[in-house]
């Protein structure tokens, strides 16, 4: 009976004490409560611990960071531009205890960050120019594209005066004293991404394909004037090498016909009459052909040889 008893207390004993005993992680913080109200301040040392079973209840919170990301939004800039705007923020609980008597959890925590940061975002974003969102010097852009500068010669891109850092920055500071009240930190806090709505990125897109057929049309007409001038190149050019063949072909032809003319000179002083006759049957091959009709006097100097074949 005695060693039953024995092991009863033992079994209970061992029951109470896993039932009292918890862990804390490195990565995690436990608020102790009874009866659903905090007791004692929260354990954030990692190690072995102890609380009353049954009674007391422990409650672990996340020590690390954790992520908050944003619902995208539809947000007027003070230019009247009308953004999609998603942002992300880190976070960590820094007083477990208050956050565990405001929020009681991290699902309660997201809905508070979501309200703060929102609200924070929409306030700075409506509060200066889009370029200031997006752009955080004045560096210039080392993007060029030839024709570019010529067709935006008076579009120039404006001063920044706060830079999208400063507004990032300028959001934390307006969210941080809203969420101490919660026992949590705000680490960081990033526009992910920017974007035109529908409506103003077609007027956009409308503008930047007008400006790409400016420059087309630019090209265009250089490459015309370009053609024009290669062209007008070449017809002089091909003048010229017209003009210079026309005179080389007259100076061959005024040696040829000064050579012909002296070889029948020759021809002549050897045997006028072989010449006058060859000259005569020429002019007959060139004037007489087989539906000629002439009407020539018997006396006629053209009709000469022809007399003197009959006579014969």
């Amino acid at each position: 009976m005695k060693f039953r008893t024995i092991i009863i207390l033992i079994i209970i004993l061992l029951i109470a004490f896993f039932s009292s005993a918890y862990v804390v992680d490195e990565t995690e913080q436990v608020i102790i409560t009874q009866f659903g109200e905090a007791v004692g301040d929260a354990k954030i040392d990692p190690g072995l611990r102890f609380k009353i079973p049954l009674i007391q209840q422990a409650n672990y919170f996340p020590k690390n960071l954790l992520e908050w990301d944003g619902q995208p939004g539809q947000i007027p800039t003070l230019d009247k531009t009308f953004i999609w705007v998603d942002t992300f923020a880190r976070w960590k609980i820094v007083d477990p205890l208050k956050f565990f008597q405001t929020v009681n959890n991290v699902s309660g925590a997201f809905g508070r960050l979501d309200d703060i940061i929102d609200s924070a975002v929409r306030n700075f974003i409506t509060s200066y120019n889009l370029i200031e969102t997006v752009r955080k010097t004045n560096r210039e852009l080392d993007t060029y594209e030839e024709g570019i500068d010529e067709v935006r010669q008076d579009a120039t891109l404006a001063n920044i005066t706060t830079g999208r850092e400063n507004i990032v920055s300028g959001i934390m500071e307006q969210a941080q004293p809203k969420l101490d009240k919660f026992g949590i930190e705000l680490v960081d806090v990033k526009i992910k991404r920017l974007n035109y709505v529908e409506e103003v990125q077609r007027s956009v897109y409308q503008r930047m394909i007008a400006e790409r057929n400016q420059i087309a049309e630019k090209f265009r007409s250089e490459g015309q004037g370009e053609a024009r001038k290669i062209e007008g190149d070449m017809e002089k050019e091909m003048k010229r090498i017209t003009s210079e063949a026309y005179r080389t072909a007259e100076e061959i032809k005024g040696k040829a016909d000064a050579e012909a003319t002296l070889i029948y000179a020759a021809a002549y002083g050897k045997d006028p009459d072989f010449y006058s006759f060859l000259k005569t049957l020429d002019i007959y091959k060139e004037s007489i052909g087989k539906d000629t009709s002439l009407l020539l006097s018997t006396d006629s100097e053209f009709l000469k040889y022809f007399k003197g074949y009959e006579g014969k």
